[in-house]
């Protein structure tokens, strides 16, 4: 066997040895990758599109958020325990959070009662604990009559007897209450208050369904049913890394 031929049977020999270890340190750093996201998509940071304009003009239909879900403290998936909090929810905060009524379906509202407050509305104005609050964020897009329905029935097991809220009691929209909001729950109101859907025809949003706190918008596009791809010809370039308050 010449010198030539024995170094080619030593290549053949040696080439599938470094193939294999190149594939397979690749393959450990895609598992390593996956590993990763799926680990801060649990428990730091996840994306979520807004649908409807429920919570106009503060966020529009399009915006795609990024959601801390560490500040008020990630679920633990299969269990019903929670990371420590960073901090509590606070009046005021967008927060993100499973609808009460299925337990799965993304919603995001403003909050406006925690725990032990009590909420009440007079003719669209929101009051906490008797104090009327200024709120600078609410759009009345929609004028329409402010009816009494049975969608808001549920609020005569937490509404306090005085005066103005007697056993005659006929909520509607724009006024309710005053009603108490109860431990490990909260009371939310969309920004655009004619067209929401929120704790005041579906009950309080329990603790336990948060999911966290929207950081800012990393993408937003206008839908236009006369564009066939609205997500690239009508991008909202202003609303790219709008903080959210």
């Amino acid at each position: 066997m010449t010198d030539e031929h024995r170094a080619e049977v030593l290549r053949a020999m040696n080439r599938p040895r470094w193939e294999w270890r190149a594939f397979a340190e690749y393959a450990r750093t895609v598992i390593i990758a996956i590993f990763l996201f799926v680990l801060a998509r649990t428990f730091v940071m996840e994306a979520f599109k807004i649908p409807s304009g429920s919570m106009e003009n503060t966020l529009l239909v399009g915006d795609f958020l990024l959601v801390n879900k560490a500040v008020y403290g990630a679920e633990i998936p299969f269990t019903h325990e929670r990371l420590p909090a960073f901090r509590q929810p606070k009046r005021g905060d967008i927060i993100v959070f499973r609808f009460p009524k299925d337990g799965t379906t993304p919603y995001v509202k403003r909050l406006i009662g925690v725990p032990g407050d009590t909420v009440e509305m007079r003719d669209g104005a929101v009051i906490v604990d008797g104090r009327p609050q200024a709120e600078r964020y609410v759009l009345h897009a929609q004028r329409t009559s402010d009816e009494s329905l049975e969608d808001f029935d549920w609020q005569r097991d937490f509404l306090i007897k005085r005066a103005n809220a007697s056993v005659d009691y006929h909520p509607s929209r724009n006024t309710w209450g005053p009603l108490i909001v109860p431990r490990k729950s909260y009371f939310v109101l969309g920004d655009n208050r004619d067209i929401s859907s929120d704790s005041r025809y579906w009950g309080f949003v329990p603790d336990s369904l948060l999911i966290g706190r929207p950081m800012f918008v990393y993408y937003s596009y206008a839908h236009d049913a006369s564009h066939h791809f609205p997500w690239l010809t009508d991008i909202r370039w202003h609303r790219l890394g709008t903080i959210i308050r």
